[in-house]
């Protein structure tokens, strides 16, 4: 299980670091700097952290199984949730209802938040490797 999140948390922020990279690209050629906080975002929390607990997952043997896949789609639902709320908040795309768009940004958050808590829950929750 653990090397099926690993691999999965892995892609999923490949598909983020692409996402947040062509916003920058866009950006950049566009002159506006309109999508700075989502495309910041988009890369620190859907990049950055989806990598780093693939790769936690690929070194770490973690005890508590059914926690990593809690975490996994909880970190894979907030992020997705993360930004695409501030972009339904900052951007205004599609004349969303404002308060729509708020609780939204607000939920996606609060299951990313429940996510990095239940990080910092599962490094606790390693079994020694022995020294090869």
């Amino acid at each position: 299980m653990q090397a099926k999140w690993s691999l999965r948390l892995i892609r999923i922020a490949a598909l983020f670091g692409l996402i947040g990279t062509v916003l920058g690209s866009h950006m950049a050629g566009s002159g506006s700097y309109a999508f700075r906080p989502i495309h910041a975002h988009i890369l620190l929390v859907g990049w950055l952290s989806m990598f780093a607990w693939g790769v936690f997952y690929k070194i770490y043997k973690v005890r508590a199984k059914k926690l990593i896949a809690f975490h996994g789609w909880s970190a894979i639902i907030g992020s997705i949730g993360l930004t695409t709320g501030m972009w339904l908040q900052f951007i205004k795309p599609f004349n969303i209802n404002d308060t729509f768009a708020l609780v939204f940004y607000i939920v996606g958050g609060t299951i990313l938040l429940i996510s990095f808590a239940l990080f910092v829950v599962i490094t606790f929750l390693t079994e020694k490797v022995e020294k090869r």
